[in-house]
Protein backbone atom coordinates (compact mmCIF):
# COMPACT_ATOMS: atom_id res chain seq x y z
CA UNK A 1 0.00 0.00 0.00
CA UNK A 2 1.39 3.41 -1.08
CA UNK A 3 1.80 6.01 1.64
CA UNK A 4 1.92 9.76 0.98
CA UNK A 5 5.04 11.32 2.44
CA UNK A 6 4.19 14.86 3.64
CA UNK A 7 7.83 15.62 4.44
CA UNK A 8 8.85 17.95 1.60
CA UNK A 9 5.31 19.27 0.88
CA UNK A 10 4.27 20.39 4.36
CA UNK A 11 7.12 22.85 4.99
CA UNK A 12 6.73 24.22 1.44
CA UNK A 13 3.00 24.99 1.92
CA UNK A 14 3.59 26.32 5.43
CA UNK A 15 6.29 28.64 4.05
CA UNK A 16 3.99 29.86 1.27
CA UNK A 17 1.16 30.55 3.71
CA UNK A 18 3.47 32.44 6.04
CA UNK A 19 4.70 34.65 3.18
CA UNK A 20 1.24 35.25 1.72
CA UNK A 21 0.00 38.80 2.05
CA UNK A 22 -3.66 39.48 1.47
CA UNK A 23 -3.99 42.46 -0.87
CA UNK A 24 -7.60 42.87 -1.95
CA UNK A 25 -8.15 44.60 -5.29
CA UNK A 26 -10.47 47.54 -4.96
CA UNK A 27 -12.90 48.33 -7.76
CA UNK A 28 -14.60 51.70 -7.74
CA UNK A 29 -18.20 51.72 -8.76
CA UNK A 30 -20.48 54.59 -9.62
CA UNK A 31 -24.17 54.91 -10.36
CA UNK A 32 -25.80 56.36 -13.46
CA UNK A 33 -27.86 59.42 -12.53
CA UNK A 34 -29.11 60.33 -15.99
CA UNK A 35 -28.56 59.49 -19.65
CA UNK A 36 -29.65 61.67 -22.53
CA UNK A 37 -28.14 62.66 -25.90
CA UNK A 38 -25.28 60.17 -25.41
CA UNK A 39 -24.21 62.06 -22.24
CA UNK A 40 -24.23 60.06 -18.99
CA UNK A 41 -23.98 61.75 -15.59
CA UNK A 42 -22.41 59.37 -13.07
CA UNK A 43 -22.39 59.73 -9.28
CA UNK A 44 -19.25 58.47 -7.55
CA UNK A 45 -15.95 57.39 -9.13
CA UNK A 46 -13.90 60.06 -7.30
CA UNK A 47 -10.57 58.78 -8.65
CA UNK A 48 -11.45 58.77 -12.36
CA UNK A 49 -8.99 60.36 -14.76
CA UNK A 50 -9.74 62.68 -17.69
CA UNK A 51 -10.21 60.54 -20.79
CA UNK A 52 -10.58 57.28 -18.84
CA UNK A 53 -12.74 54.53 -20.28
CA UNK A 54 -15.72 53.72 -18.08
CA UNK A 55 -17.55 50.41 -18.40
CA UNK A 56 -21.35 50.30 -18.05
CA UNK A 57 -23.62 47.34 -17.73
CA UNK A 58 -24.57 45.64 -21.00
CA UNK A 59 -20.98 46.12 -22.31
CA UNK A 60 -21.39 49.82 -23.13
CA UNK A 61 -18.36 52.10 -22.80
CA UNK A 62 -17.99 55.81 -22.22
CA UNK A 63 -15.25 58.42 -22.04
CA UNK A 64 -14.83 60.54 -18.89
CA UNK A 65 -14.61 64.14 -20.13
CA UNK A 66 -16.02 66.12 -17.19
CA UNK A 67 -14.63 65.55 -13.69
CA UNK A 68 -16.57 66.95 -10.71
CA UNK A 69 -16.27 66.56 -6.94
CA UNK A 70 -19.45 64.51 -6.73
CA UNK A 71 -19.28 62.58 -10.00
CA UNK A 72 -18.22 62.28 -13.61
CA UNK A 73 -19.69 63.48 -16.90
CA UNK A 74 -19.28 60.78 -19.52
CA UNK A 75 -19.87 60.69 -23.25
CA UNK A 76 -20.90 57.32 -24.69
CA UNK A 77 -18.93 55.72 -27.50
CA UNK A 78 -22.09 53.92 -28.64
CA UNK A 79 -25.74 54.86 -28.71
CA UNK A 80 -27.26 55.34 -25.26
CA UNK A 81 -30.28 53.04 -25.49
CA UNK A 82 -28.70 50.34 -23.32
CA UNK A 83 -27.71 52.64 -20.44
CA UNK A 84 -30.40 53.47 -17.88
CA UNK A 85 -30.52 55.42 -14.63
CA UNK A 86 -29.48 53.43 -11.57
CA UNK A 87 -27.18 51.03 -13.39
CA UNK A 88 -23.63 50.50 -12.20
CA UNK A 89 -20.50 52.02 -13.77
CA UNK A 90 -16.96 50.69 -13.29
CA UNK A 91 -13.70 52.50 -13.99
CA UNK A 92 -11.33 50.50 -16.21
CA UNK A 93 -8.21 52.34 -15.06
CA UNK A 94 -7.02 52.96 -18.63
CA UNK A 95 -7.55 55.66 -21.19
CA UNK A 96 -8.86 55.09 -24.71
CA UNK A 97 -6.35 53.33 -26.93
CA UNK A 98 -6.07 52.17 -30.55
CA UNK A 99 -4.41 49.20 -32.22
CA UNK A 100 -1.25 50.15 -34.13
CA UNK A 101 1.28 48.46 -36.37
CA UNK A 102 1.72 47.18 -39.94
CA UNK A 103 -1.36 44.94 -39.60
CA UNK A 104 -3.48 48.06 -40.19
CA UNK A 105 -2.10 48.82 -43.66
CA UNK A 106 -4.82 48.45 -46.27
CA UNK A 107 -7.55 48.39 -43.63
CA UNK A 108 -10.54 50.57 -42.72
CA UNK A 109 -11.19 50.88 -38.98
CA UNK A 110 -13.22 53.03 -36.60
CA UNK A 111 -11.65 55.28 -33.91
CA UNK A 112 -11.55 52.49 -31.32
CA UNK A 113 -9.97 49.92 -33.64
CA UNK A 114 -12.93 47.88 -34.86
CA UNK A 115 -12.58 46.82 -38.53
CA UNK A 116 -15.16 48.27 -40.93
CA UNK A 117 -14.11 46.37 -44.05
CA UNK A 118 -15.62 43.01 -43.09
CA UNK A 119 -12.32 41.27 -42.33
CA UNK A 120 -10.88 40.19 -39.00
CA UNK A 121 -8.11 42.28 -37.46
CA UNK A 122 -5.47 40.75 -35.18
CA UNK A 123 -3.40 43.52 -33.64
CA UNK A 124 -0.46 42.88 -31.35
CA UNK A 125 0.17 46.39 -30.03
CA UNK A 126 -1.92 49.29 -28.72
CA UNK A 127 -1.17 52.97 -28.06
CA UNK A 128 -3.21 55.58 -26.17
CA UNK A 129 -5.08 57.91 -28.49
CA UNK A 130 -3.74 60.92 -26.57
CA UNK A 131 0.05 61.21 -26.45
CA UNK A 132 2.37 64.14 -25.66
CA UNK A 133 3.92 65.88 -28.67
CA UNK A 134 7.67 65.46 -29.30
CA UNK A 135 9.77 68.02 -27.42
CA UNK A 136 11.57 70.87 -29.18
CA UNK A 137 14.96 69.23 -28.62
CA UNK A 138 13.83 66.09 -30.44
CA UNK A 139 12.69 67.93 -33.57
CA UNK A 140 14.66 68.59 -36.74
CA UNK A 141 14.16 71.31 -39.35
CA UNK A 142 11.88 70.38 -42.26
CA UNK A 143 14.13 69.90 -45.27
CA UNK A 144 12.89 66.94 -47.36
CA UNK A 145 10.02 67.64 -49.77
CA UNK A 146 6.81 65.63 -49.85
CA UNK A 147 5.61 65.73 -53.44
CA UNK A 148 1.86 65.97 -53.99
CA UNK A 149 2.01 65.49 -57.77
CA UNK A 150 0.11 68.78 -58.18
CA UNK A 151 2.08 71.35 -60.18
CA UNK A 152 0.50 74.42 -58.55
CA UNK A 153 1.28 73.12 -55.05
CA UNK A 154 4.74 71.62 -55.53
CA UNK A 155 6.04 74.67 -57.40
CA UNK A 156 4.53 77.55 -55.38
CA UNK A 157 3.43 76.15 -51.99
CA UNK A 158 5.89 73.29 -51.30
CA UNK A 159 5.16 70.84 -48.49
CA UNK A 160 7.99 69.25 -46.50
CA UNK A 161 8.10 66.01 -44.53
CA UNK A 162 7.20 66.93 -40.96
CA UNK A 163 5.22 70.03 -41.94
CA UNK A 164 1.61 70.90 -41.07
CA UNK A 165 -0.03 72.44 -44.13
CA UNK A 166 -3.67 73.51 -43.85
CA UNK A 167 -6.06 73.03 -46.79
CA UNK A 168 -8.82 75.59 -46.39
CA UNK A 169 -11.78 76.70 -48.48
CA UNK A 170 -15.55 76.59 -48.92
CA UNK A 171 -17.40 73.33 -49.47
CA UNK A 172 -17.07 71.75 -52.92
CA UNK A 173 -13.86 73.55 -53.88
CA UNK A 174 -11.61 70.49 -54.14
CA UNK A 175 -10.05 70.29 -50.67
CA UNK A 176 -10.31 66.50 -50.36
CA UNK A 177 -9.15 66.14 -53.98
CA UNK A 178 -5.82 67.82 -53.19
CA UNK A 179 -5.32 65.56 -50.15
CA UNK A 180 -6.30 62.49 -52.19
CA UNK A 181 -3.86 63.41 -54.98
CA UNK A 182 -1.09 63.77 -52.39
CA UNK A 183 -1.92 60.29 -51.06
CA UNK A 184 -2.05 58.75 -54.54
CA UNK A 185 1.33 60.29 -55.35
CA UNK A 186 2.94 58.31 -52.50
CA UNK A 187 2.11 55.04 -54.24
CA UNK A 188 5.28 52.95 -54.44
CA UNK A 189 7.27 55.44 -52.35
CA UNK A 190 8.50 55.26 -48.76
CA UNK A 191 5.59 57.25 -47.28
CA UNK A 192 2.71 55.65 -45.36
CA UNK A 193 -0.65 57.43 -45.66
CA UNK A 194 -3.41 57.72 -43.06
CA UNK A 195 -6.79 59.23 -43.88
CA UNK A 196 -9.01 60.33 -40.97
CA UNK A 197 -12.62 60.85 -41.92
CA UNK A 198 -14.46 63.01 -39.37
CA UNK A 199 -18.19 63.38 -39.86
CA UNK A 200 -18.11 62.62 -43.61
CA UNK A 201 -20.83 60.69 -45.41
CA UNK A 202 -20.23 56.94 -45.46
CA UNK A 203 -20.64 56.98 -49.27
CA UNK A 204 -17.87 59.60 -49.57
CA UNK A 205 -15.47 57.47 -47.53
CA UNK A 206 -16.42 54.37 -49.55
CA UNK A 207 -15.70 56.23 -52.79
CA UNK A 208 -12.30 57.36 -51.52
CA UNK A 209 -11.39 53.82 -50.41
CA UNK A 210 -12.47 52.52 -53.83
CA UNK A 211 -10.22 55.07 -55.58
CA UNK A 212 -7.26 54.13 -53.39
CA UNK A 213 -7.87 50.43 -54.01
CA UNK A 214 -8.23 50.82 -57.78
CA UNK A 215 -4.91 52.67 -58.03
CA UNK A 216 -3.03 50.33 -55.69
CA UNK A 217 -2.39 53.03 -53.07
CA UNK A 218 -4.54 51.32 -50.43
CA UNK A 219 -1.75 48.85 -49.68
CA UNK A 220 0.18 51.52 -47.79
CA UNK A 221 -2.82 53.43 -46.44
CA UNK A 222 -4.87 53.22 -43.23
CA UNK A 223 -8.37 54.72 -43.19
CA UNK A 224 -9.82 55.76 -39.81
CA UNK A 225 -13.49 56.46 -40.39
CA UNK A 226 -16.01 58.18 -38.16
CA UNK A 227 -19.02 58.95 -40.32
CA UNK A 228 -21.79 61.49 -39.84
CA UNK A 229 -23.97 58.75 -38.33
CA UNK A 230 -21.52 58.01 -35.52
CA UNK A 231 -21.72 59.57 -32.07
CA UNK A 232 -19.97 62.86 -31.29
CA UNK A 233 -17.50 60.97 -29.09
CA UNK A 234 -16.37 58.81 -32.02
CA UNK A 235 -15.91 61.90 -34.20
CA UNK A 236 -13.97 63.52 -31.38
CA UNK A 237 -11.62 60.51 -31.05
CA UNK A 238 -11.01 59.92 -34.77
CA UNK A 239 -8.10 62.33 -35.45
CA UNK A 240 -6.31 61.41 -32.21
CA UNK A 241 -6.62 57.72 -33.05
CA UNK A 242 -5.23 58.30 -36.54
CA UNK A 243 -2.34 60.31 -35.10
CA UNK A 244 -1.46 57.50 -32.66
CA UNK A 245 -1.30 55.05 -35.58
CA UNK A 246 0.97 57.50 -37.43
CA UNK A 247 3.20 57.93 -34.37
CA UNK A 248 3.90 54.21 -34.24
CA UNK A 249 5.27 54.31 -37.80
CA UNK A 250 7.13 57.58 -37.13
CA UNK A 251 8.92 56.12 -34.11
CA UNK A 252 10.06 53.25 -36.36
CA UNK A 253 11.85 55.81 -38.55
CA UNK A 254 9.23 55.96 -41.31
CA UNK A 255 7.65 58.98 -43.01
CA UNK A 256 3.88 59.30 -42.65
CA UNK A 257 1.32 61.55 -44.35
CA UNK A 258 -1.88 62.02 -42.35
CA UNK A 259 -5.02 63.81 -43.60
CA UNK A 260 -7.66 65.14 -41.17
CA UNK A 261 -10.88 65.58 -43.13
CA UNK A 262 -12.06 67.79 -41.64
CA UNK A 263 -11.29 69.66 -38.42
CA UNK A 264 -14.34 71.93 -38.74
CA UNK A 265 -16.61 68.95 -38.09
CA UNK A 266 -14.23 67.83 -35.33
CA UNK A 267 -14.69 71.18 -33.57
CA UNK A 268 -18.47 70.99 -34.05
CA UNK A 269 -18.54 67.50 -32.47
CA UNK A 270 -16.50 68.75 -29.51
CA UNK A 271 -18.77 71.78 -29.17
CA UNK A 272 -21.82 69.49 -29.03
CA UNK A 273 -20.18 67.38 -26.33
CA UNK A 274 -19.15 70.44 -24.31
CA UNK A 275 -22.57 72.09 -24.46
CA UNK A 276 -24.28 68.87 -23.42
CA UNK A 277 -21.83 68.62 -20.51
CA UNK A 278 -22.95 72.15 -19.55
CA UNK A 279 -19.55 73.74 -19.96
CA UNK A 280 -19.39 77.52 -20.38
CA UNK A 281 -19.43 78.54 -24.04
CA UNK A 282 -17.35 81.25 -25.70
CA UNK A 283 -17.10 82.70 -29.19
CA UNK A 284 -19.49 81.05 -31.67
CA UNK A 285 -20.61 78.79 -28.75
CA UNK A 286 -17.32 76.87 -28.83
CA UNK A 287 -15.80 75.99 -25.45
CA UNK A 288 -12.76 77.87 -24.20
CA UNK A 289 -10.37 74.97 -24.82
CA UNK A 290 -11.21 74.49 -28.51
CA UNK A 291 -7.79 75.92 -29.45
CA UNK A 292 -6.09 73.30 -27.28
CA UNK A 293 -8.29 70.68 -28.94
CA UNK A 294 -6.46 71.19 -32.23
CA UNK A 295 -3.05 72.38 -31.01
CA UNK A 296 -2.38 69.21 -29.04
CA UNK A 297 -3.30 67.22 -32.15
CA UNK A 298 -1.29 69.13 -34.77
CA UNK A 299 1.79 69.58 -32.57
CA UNK A 300 2.24 65.81 -32.71
CA UNK A 301 3.27 66.18 -36.37
CA UNK A 302 7.05 66.61 -36.53
CA UNK A 303 10.35 65.62 -38.12
CA UNK A 304 12.21 63.67 -35.43
CA UNK A 305 15.96 63.75 -34.93
CA UNK A 306 18.19 60.75 -35.62
CA UNK A 307 18.24 59.75 -31.94
CA UNK A 308 14.53 58.89 -32.22
CA UNK A 309 14.82 57.25 -35.64
CA UNK A 310 14.47 60.26 -37.94
CA UNK A 311 10.84 59.53 -38.86
CA UNK A 312 8.24 62.20 -39.58
CA UNK A 313 4.52 62.92 -39.60
CA UNK A 314 3.29 65.35 -42.24
CA UNK A 315 -0.21 66.63 -41.41
CA UNK A 316 -2.71 67.96 -43.94
CA UNK A 317 -5.63 69.24 -41.86
CA UNK A 318 -8.69 70.37 -43.81
CA UNK A 319 -10.93 73.20 -42.63
CA UNK A 320 -14.17 74.28 -44.29
CA UNK A 321 -15.05 77.98 -44.43
CA UNK A 322 -18.43 79.64 -44.83
CA UNK A 323 -18.67 82.08 -47.76
CA UNK A 324 -14.88 82.39 -47.88
CA UNK A 325 -14.61 83.78 -44.35
CA UNK A 326 -11.13 82.75 -43.22
CA UNK A 327 -11.37 85.13 -40.24
CA UNK A 328 -13.90 82.89 -38.46
CA UNK A 329 -12.98 81.28 -35.15
CA UNK A 330 -11.86 77.77 -36.17
CA UNK A 331 -10.07 78.82 -39.41
CA UNK A 332 -8.00 81.47 -37.61
CA UNK A 333 -7.21 79.04 -34.80
CA UNK A 334 -5.91 76.35 -37.15
CA UNK A 335 -4.07 78.86 -39.38
CA UNK A 336 -2.13 80.03 -36.31
CA UNK A 337 -1.15 76.43 -35.42
CA UNK A 338 -0.08 75.24 -38.89
CA UNK A 339 3.01 75.99 -41.01
CA UNK A 340 1.07 77.47 -43.91
CA UNK A 341 -2.16 77.06 -45.81
CA UNK A 342 -3.45 76.22 -49.27
CA UNK A 343 -6.50 78.44 -49.79
CA UNK A 344 -9.02 77.25 -52.37
CA UNK A 345 -11.40 79.86 -53.77
CA UNK A 346 -14.95 79.23 -54.97
CA UNK A 347 -14.73 81.83 -57.76
CA UNK A 348 -11.66 80.19 -59.28
CA UNK A 349 -13.25 76.74 -58.95
CA UNK A 350 -16.44 77.80 -60.74
CA UNK A 351 -14.35 79.53 -63.41
CA UNK A 352 -12.84 76.13 -64.25
CA UNK A 353 -9.43 76.77 -62.68
CA UNK A 354 -8.74 73.54 -60.82
CA UNK A 355 -7.03 73.19 -58.42
CA UNK A 356 -8.58 76.52 -57.41
CA UNK A 357 -5.54 77.74 -55.45
CA UNK A 358 -5.53 81.41 -54.49
CA UNK A 359 -1.81 82.18 -54.65
CA UNK A 360 -2.15 85.46 -52.78
CA UNK A 361 -3.63 83.90 -49.63
CA UNK A 362 -1.74 80.58 -49.81
CA UNK A 363 1.67 80.24 -48.23
CA UNK A 364 4.16 77.64 -47.06
CA UNK A 365 6.09 78.93 -44.06
CA UNK A 366 8.77 76.31 -44.64
CA UNK A 367 9.41 77.88 -48.05
CA UNK A 368 11.99 76.66 -50.52
CA UNK A 369 13.74 74.58 -47.84
CA UNK A 370 11.21 71.88 -48.78
CA UNK A 371 11.92 71.86 -52.52
CA UNK A 372 14.20 69.79 -54.70
CA UNK A 373 17.11 71.57 -56.34
CA UNK A 374 15.66 71.14 -59.83
CA UNK A 375 12.32 72.65 -58.79
CA UNK A 376 14.03 75.59 -57.09
CA UNK A 377 15.82 76.46 -60.32
CA UNK A 378 12.70 76.61 -62.50
CA UNK A 379 9.97 77.90 -60.15
CA UNK A 380 11.64 81.07 -58.88
CA UNK A 381 9.31 83.76 -60.31
CA UNK A 382 6.25 81.57 -60.85
CA UNK A 383 4.33 82.73 -57.78
CA UNK A 384 4.95 86.40 -58.66
CA UNK A 385 3.83 85.83 -62.26
CA UNK A 386 0.52 84.29 -61.15
CA UNK A 387 -0.13 87.03 -58.56
CA UNK A 388 0.65 89.83 -61.06
CA UNK A 389 -1.61 88.30 -63.69
CA UNK A 390 -4.54 87.89 -61.27
CA UNK A 391 -4.22 91.55 -60.16
CA UNK A 392 -3.89 92.83 -63.72
CA UNK A 393 -6.80 90.73 -64.98
CA UNK A 394 -9.14 92.51 -62.56
CA UNK A 395 -8.32 95.90 -64.12
CA UNK A 396 -8.45 94.54 -67.66
CA UNK A 397 -12.09 93.55 -67.10
CA UNK A 398 -13.11 97.21 -67.13
CA UNK A 399 -11.96 97.58 -70.74
CA UNK A 400 -9.36 100.24 -70.01
CA UNK A 401 -6.63 100.93 -72.57
CA UNK A 402 -3.59 98.80 -71.80
CA UNK A 403 -0.06 99.14 -73.13
CA UNK A 404 1.88 96.44 -74.94
CA UNK A 405 3.79 95.36 -71.81
CA UNK A 406 0.56 94.82 -69.89
CA UNK A 407 -1.01 93.00 -72.84
CA UNK A 408 1.99 90.66 -73.00
CA UNK A 409 1.77 90.04 -69.25
CA UNK A 410 -1.94 89.21 -69.55
CA UNK A 411 -1.31 86.91 -72.52
CA UNK A 412 1.48 85.11 -70.67
CA UNK A 413 -0.65 84.88 -67.51
CA UNK A 414 -3.57 83.31 -69.37
CA UNK A 415 -1.32 80.55 -70.68
CA UNK A 416 0.27 80.02 -67.26
CA UNK A 417 -3.18 79.67 -65.68
CA UNK A 418 -4.09 77.08 -68.30
CA UNK A 419 -0.77 75.33 -67.70
CA UNK A 420 -1.44 75.03 -63.96
CA UNK A 421 -4.85 73.39 -64.50
CA UNK A 422 -4.67 69.72 -63.60
CA UNK A 423 -7.39 67.04 -63.50
CA UNK A 424 -7.63 65.03 -60.29
CA UNK A 425 -6.65 61.78 -62.00
CA UNK A 426 -3.52 63.34 -63.55
CA UNK A 427 -0.57 63.22 -61.15
CA UNK A 428 2.70 64.67 -62.40
CA UNK A 429 6.12 63.36 -61.41
CA UNK A 430 8.88 65.77 -60.40
CA UNK A 431 10.58 65.45 -63.82
CA UNK A 432 7.31 66.23 -65.63
CA UNK A 433 6.69 69.31 -63.48
CA UNK A 434 10.25 70.55 -63.97
CA UNK A 435 9.96 70.03 -67.76
CA UNK A 436 6.70 71.99 -67.96
CA UNK A 437 8.13 74.91 -65.97
CA UNK A 438 11.34 74.89 -68.03
CA UNK A 439 9.24 75.15 -71.20
CA UNK A 440 7.25 78.01 -69.63
CA UNK A 441 10.47 79.83 -68.68
CA UNK A 442 11.65 79.51 -72.31
CA UNK A 443 8.37 81.11 -73.46
CA UNK A 444 7.33 78.06 -75.49
CA UNK A 445 3.60 78.66 -74.92
CA UNK A 446 3.40 82.32 -76.02
CA UNK A 447 2.67 81.52 -79.66
CA UNK A 448 -0.21 79.18 -78.80
CA UNK A 449 -3.87 79.90 -78.21
CA UNK A 450 -5.20 79.10 -74.73
CA UNK A 451 -6.96 75.97 -76.04
CA UNK A 452 -3.72 74.66 -77.56
CA UNK A 453 -1.78 74.77 -74.26
CA UNK A 454 -3.04 71.45 -72.83
CA UNK A 455 -2.45 69.37 -76.03
CA UNK A 456 0.99 70.98 -76.47
CA UNK A 457 1.92 70.12 -72.87
CA UNK A 458 0.81 66.51 -73.31
CA UNK A 459 2.79 66.08 -76.55
CA UNK A 460 5.88 67.73 -75.03
CA UNK A 461 5.89 65.37 -72.05
CA UNK A 462 5.39 62.35 -74.32
CA UNK A 463 8.29 63.47 -76.53
CA UNK A 464 10.63 64.00 -73.56
CA UNK A 465 9.72 60.68 -71.94
CA UNK A 466 10.46 58.78 -75.13
CA UNK A 467 13.71 60.48 -76.05
CA UNK A 468 15.18 61.74 -72.77
CA UNK A 469 14.12 59.12 -70.22
CA UNK A 470 17.59 59.16 -68.64
CA UNK A 471 17.21 62.83 -67.64
CA UNK A 472 13.73 62.09 -66.28
CA UNK A 473 15.17 59.22 -64.25
CA UNK A 474 17.94 61.45 -62.86
CA UNK A 475 15.53 64.20 -61.83
CA UNK A 476 13.05 61.78 -60.23
CA UNK A 477 15.69 59.88 -58.26
CA UNK A 478 18.09 62.68 -57.21
CA UNK A 479 15.88 65.78 -57.34
CA UNK A 480 18.56 67.53 -59.44
CA UNK A 481 19.29 67.91 -63.16
CA UNK A 482 22.68 66.26 -62.92
CA UNK A 483 25.74 67.47 -64.79
CA UNK A 484 24.67 69.26 -67.96
CA UNK A 485 21.14 67.93 -67.63
CA UNK A 486 19.43 71.31 -67.61
CA UNK A 487 21.11 72.42 -70.85
CA UNK A 488 20.17 69.16 -72.57
CA UNK A 489 16.56 69.52 -71.41
CA UNK A 490 16.36 73.12 -72.62
CA UNK A 491 17.74 72.15 -76.05
CA UNK A 492 15.26 69.26 -76.27
CA UNK A 493 12.36 71.58 -75.44
CA UNK A 494 13.57 74.14 -78.00
CA UNK A 495 13.85 71.40 -80.64
CA UNK A 496 10.32 70.18 -79.87
CA UNK A 497 8.98 73.76 -80.08
CA UNK A 498 10.60 74.21 -83.50
CA UNK A 499 9.22 70.91 -84.81
CA UNK A 500 5.76 71.67 -83.40
CA UNK A 501 5.80 75.08 -85.08
CA UNK A 502 6.71 73.56 -88.45
CA UNK A 503 3.89 71.01 -88.16
CA UNK A 504 1.42 73.76 -87.28
CA UNK A 505 2.50 75.86 -90.27
CA UNK A 506 2.20 72.87 -92.57
CA UNK A 507 -1.37 72.27 -91.37
CA UNK A 508 -2.38 75.88 -92.00
CA UNK A 509 -0.95 75.78 -95.51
Amino acid sequence: MLQFDPGPVGPFLRDKLNKYEFSPQVYEYGTVESCSDDIVQVAGLPHSRYGELLEFENDAYGLALDLRLDGVGTVLLSKGNEVSAGSLVKGTGRTADICVGPELLGRVIDPIGRPLDGRELHAAEYRPVENPAPSIMHRMPVSRPLETGILAVDSMIPIGRGQRELIIGDRQTGKTSIALSAMLNQRGKDVICIYCSIGQKASTVAGLVHTLSETGAMEQTVVVSSTAGDSSAMQYLAPYAGCSIAEKFMLEGKDVLIVYDDLSKHAVAYRAISLLLRRPSGREAYPGDVFYLHSRLLERAAKLDDALGGGSITALPIVETMAGDISAYIPTNVISITDGQIYLESELFHAGIRPAVNVGLSVSRVGRAAQHSAMKQVSGSLRLDVAQYRDMAVFAQFGADIDSTTAKLLQRGERLTELLKQPQDQILSLAEQVSILTAYAKDCFSGLTVKEVAPYRAELLLYLKRNYSDIFETINTTGDFGEGGKEVLEKAIAQFAADYGEKANAKHQ
